[in-house]
């Protein structure tokens, strides 16, 4: 599973196979155990994820809200409630005629009115707001998905179109939901911090672009992890 260079990657193996014990039934069982971050694999970033000069969303301070052992106690990802939201898709590589999308492709305000305008969708306060750049097809290719950290996405402006529509939260097919490389990560930095909006990463859309189902219902739910900056989610689509 592909994961950023920040955090681990994702470790599974059993720990117990069948056989090792024998209940005198014949019975047997085994497990399992994983490692993982919270924010390897497909995941949402609480608001805690990110700060600017000291300070969370909402000009908290993060000197006294985090520690080693407890997290970030303030707007971490069990204050996250499970989201049951209007989702959209917006397919920009589908509207570019493109399979996947160049690393070097930045998703501009005027992609995303082309893209809501040619789908006809209008995008609400409180939508999830979904970018498909084509990048799900690397998924098992670790060497095509980082590509050096080099991935298509919003730069700051597509970002500020995002919000100012009052958006939950945003995601993409990507490692990283906004264009790369830009190590100040603007993106992050604007929806998260100064805006409020959680981010979903490393989605697979390809389904729903397939089906040309631009609109449904949004359903996930991160696991409750107290003081955690992150967390896995199995996302759902439902028609509406």
């Amino acid at each position: 599973m592909p994961h950023h260079p920040n955090h681990p990657p994702f470790l599974f193996s059993l720990t117990k196979k069948h056989g090792d014990y024998m209940h005198p039934s014949g019975m047997s069982s085994a497990a399992d155990s994983i490692a993982m971050s919270g924010h390897t694999g497909t995941h949402i970033d609480a608001l805690c994820h990110f700060s600017c000069n000291g300070r969370l969303f909402n000009g908290i301070s993060v000197v006294d809200a985090q520690s080693w052992d407890k997290g970030v106690s303030a707007l971490s990802v069990d204050s996250i409630e499970p989201i049951v939201r209007r989702g959209v898709l917006l397919d920009i590589a589908g509207v570019m005629r493109m399979e996947t999308l160049p690393s070097d492709f930045i998703v501009t305000p005027a992609h995303l009115d082309n893209a809501a305008a040619l789908q006809k969708i209008d995008i609400q306060p409180g939508d999830v707001v979904l970018l498909r750049t084509g990048w799900a097809r690397f998924w098992r290719s670790a060497k095509d998905y980082l590509t050096g950290l080099h991935c298509p996405g919003p730069a700051i402006e597509g970002a500020r179109w995002l919000s100012s529509r009052g958006v939950f939260a945003v995601g993409a097919d990507t490692l990283v939901f906004e264009h790369q490389p830009d190590t100040a990560m603007p993106v992050h930095v604007h929806l998260l911090v100064e805006s409020g909006i959680h981010i979903v990463e490393n989605l697979n859309l390809e389904q729903l672009a397939s089906d040309r189902l631009y609109t449904f219902t949004f359903v996930a739910a991160p696991l409750r992890i107290e003081g955690g900056t992150g967390a896995p989610v199995r996302p759902l689509a439902f028609p509406l």
